[in-house]
């Protein structure tokens, strides 16, 4: 039998072994999905959890998809670009193996948001809240286009932290400078951090939403609640909001692809 998993912390929200275990059964695959809770990485918590369950891939979230990736052997281009890894492949040469590392976060946002844009317009203004793995896959796909039609955002991102001013050339502001006038002229706001994912439904990230509009998108990268109460705050405002299922379900699509199961 084959073995897969998630690795972070918390694991509680996490529906990837549903959905990969489903697949399996569906399709009369012999292999296994778990969730493997750690509440620290390094080389050899890592090395000792392959082992013991001989992985042969395994998923990353936060808090590890950044600090993961001198834990591995290889990453691809787009991985690094974005700096961030949230799918591993193990490669095993009878009892030594090789870690390759991508990045399928940014492709599930990208496929996820696309029907949302029609209509849209030409204010192509974007803040995404936070500055981990998951937010700087939502800029890369922001700001890579992958085809023609693709249009590049202007994005800004948002930091709890006042010492950043820049990061890779994109913008950083802080909570306390997000203003009414900074959100009405940034038509979609992407949430890329885990405030508000259950159990903590209560939490919402800090920013202006009386200043939310029916030309606005909100979007979240959580999917668990499937209503955060960032977006129900937004569509209270008149917003068209969307939750992470989608990207989640496009990205596992993907990582399937990577394991090559």
């Amino acid at each position: 039998m084959r073995q897969y998993g998630i690795i972070g912390n918390p694991l509680g929200h996490s529906w990837s072994a549903r959905l990969f275990n489903e697949r399996f059964e569906r399709e009369g695959i012999d292999a296994r999905y778990a969730l493997y809770p750690m509440t620290e990485l390094n080389e050899r918590m890592l090395d000792e959890l392959i082992r013991a369950n001989r992985l042969d891939g395994f998923n990353v979230t936060i808090p590890y998809k950044q600090t993961i990736i001198p834990l591995l052997d290889e990453v691809t281009e787009t991985a690094v670009a974005i700096g961030a890894v949230n799918v591993v492949r193990v490669l095993w040469d009878e009892e030594r193996y090789r870690l390759v590392g991508y990045n399928t976060d940014y492709t599930g946002f990208r496929e996820s948001l696309s029907p949302l844009l029609q209509g849209l317009g030409n204010n192509l203004k974007a803040l995404v809240l936070g500055t981990g793995g998951a937010a700087w896959a939502v800029v890369y796909a922001l700001t890579h286009p992958c085809g023609e039609e693709d249009r590049l955002w202007e994005v800004t991102m948002v930091s709890r932290r006042d010492t950043l001013k820049e990061m890779d050339g994109i913008k950083v502001v802080t909570y306390k400078e997000l203003n009414e006038d900074i959100v009405r002229q940034n038509t979609l706001i992407v949430n890329g951090t885990p405030v508000g994912m259950y159990p903590h439904v209560e939490e919402c990230p800090a920013i202006p939403y009386s200043a939310i509009g029916k030309n606005h998108i909100l979007y979240d990268c959580i999917y668990n609640p499937e209503e955060t109460l960032f977006l129900r705050k937004g569509r209270e405002q008149g917003a068209r909001t969307l939750n992470g299922l989608q990207m989640l379900e496009l990205q596992a699509r993907e990582a399937w692809g990577k394991f090559k199961i």
